[in-house]
């Protein structure tokens, strides 16, 4: 889910959340070609009678009272639980018991916005949220930004707070995290679930030819850039962290708003009033959005060595489902589940993923005794 970028034009909101041509991603490093364990059962999967291969699911509930009944994670403006990373302090809730499942939000997101999914799968598993680096109650650290941070924050987590192997959920910006966590931890990962994740195909062999930098562009033109760069975003800044931004972003991107209420709007805009979120949103706008030329998803899949679940929001304004057929295309162990759903089916139709994803875990091989991860 994204929301600070809600004063952007249409074509920048675009370029930032469908991550067009000029979001592209390359290979990672041969060092992770390790095939995981996990494997899917023999037995078909089926969602309460539907087999689930492209199933679509369109019932009236998908759009009608989406949380009604539903257990939801209190709000805590202090947060749950804290872990240090490289210096920095890292927010992330753990509830249940049983094998372990890594919940990793959007752009923008944090923790709160699992509120109707932790509840409901900590019923048989142990289920870890965390807010990335920059978001949440986690540090707004003055570093460079890009995917790798997240990928590595991801990968320690498994090591040292769940220590055992698990499937990574990701929604958006978390989606894309969790595959290339995956990638980084093969042996460890089970399955991994895309819920309108960001990423996008391209050429990974294409070279771009940068232009010659002159001192003209060096010395006048870059630091004019820059200056004009800085006052803008600190002004858009300002204006979408403003609660009534932020609830006209949300309803642009859920389908049914009944679920954009004061506590969803409160999660977003408390982390914005952190000292440092200014300097990391424009860090984040300038730095990373449009300079992410590195990574793309068919190296981030040829990479992949266990199932994968699409939880795809087939009404998403900003990633349409062309992108989910795609990637079942590309990576073939794949399920894909349909919902009349935006871009944050999770948080929107919560019964329903809950469910679709309850069904899909049940069919993943039990995970054997191993040794904690190192």
């Amino acid at each position: 889910m994204i929301s600070f970028a809600g004063g952007i034009s249409p074509s920048l909101k675009t370029e930032i959340y469908n991550l067009p041509a000029n979001w592209t991603f390359v290979p990672l490093r041969r060092a992770f070609q390790h095939r995981s364990e996990c494997v899917m059962n023999r037995r078909s999967f089926a969602f309460r009678g539907i087999v689930a291969s492209g199933v679509s699911v369109t019932g009236s509930s998908a759009v009608i009272q989406p949380a009604q009944g539903i257990e939801r994670l209190p709000f805590k403006p202090e947060g749950y639980n804290f872990w240090t990373w490289r210096g920095h302090k890292i927010h992330y809730v753990v509830q249940g018991e049983g094998p372990p499942i890594v919940l990793i939000h959007g752009f923008g997101a944090s923790v709160f916005h699992w509120r109707y999914n932790i509840p409901e799968l900590a019923k048989k598993y142990k289920v870890y949220a965390l807010d990335l680096l920059g978001f949440g109650w986690s540090d707004k650290a003055l570093i460079e930004y890009d995917a790798m941070v997240w990928r590595d924050q991801v990968v320690d987590f498994m090591k040292e707070i769940v220590k055992q192997p698990a499937v990574l959920v990701g929604n958006s910006l978390g989606g894309f995290t969790a595959l290339v966590s995956a990638a980084g931890l093969a042996e460890q990962v089970r399955g991994v679930v895309l819920l309108n994740s960001a990423g996008q195909f391209g050429d990974a062999n294409k070279l771009i030819d940068e232009p010659e930098e002159t001192s003209f562009k060096k010395f006048i033109l870059k630091p004019l850039k820059d200056f004009f760069q800085r006052i803008f975003l600190g002004v858009l800044f300002w204006q979408t962290k403003q609660p009534a931004r932020i609830v006209s972003v949300l309803k642009s991107v859920y389908i049914n708003s009944e679920n954009v209420d004061d506590y969803l709007v409160e999660s977003i805009s408390r982390p914005a009033a952190d000292p440092n979120a200014g300097e990391v949103y424009y860090r984040l706008m300038t730095r990373f959005m449009f300079n992410q030329s590195k990574y793309t998803l068919n190296s981030v899949l040829s990479e992949l060595r266990c199932p994968l679940l699409l939880l795809w929001g087939d009404l998403d304004p900003w990633v349409g489902p062309a992108k989910a057929n795609r990637i079942k295309e590309v990576y073939p162990n794949t399920t894909l589940v349909n919902l009349k759903a935006g871009h944050c089916p999770h948080d929107e139709v919560p019964e329903l993923v809950n469910s679709a994803l309850m069904d899909w875990l049940s069919t993943l091989q039990q995970p054997q005794p191993s040794v904690p991860l190192l």
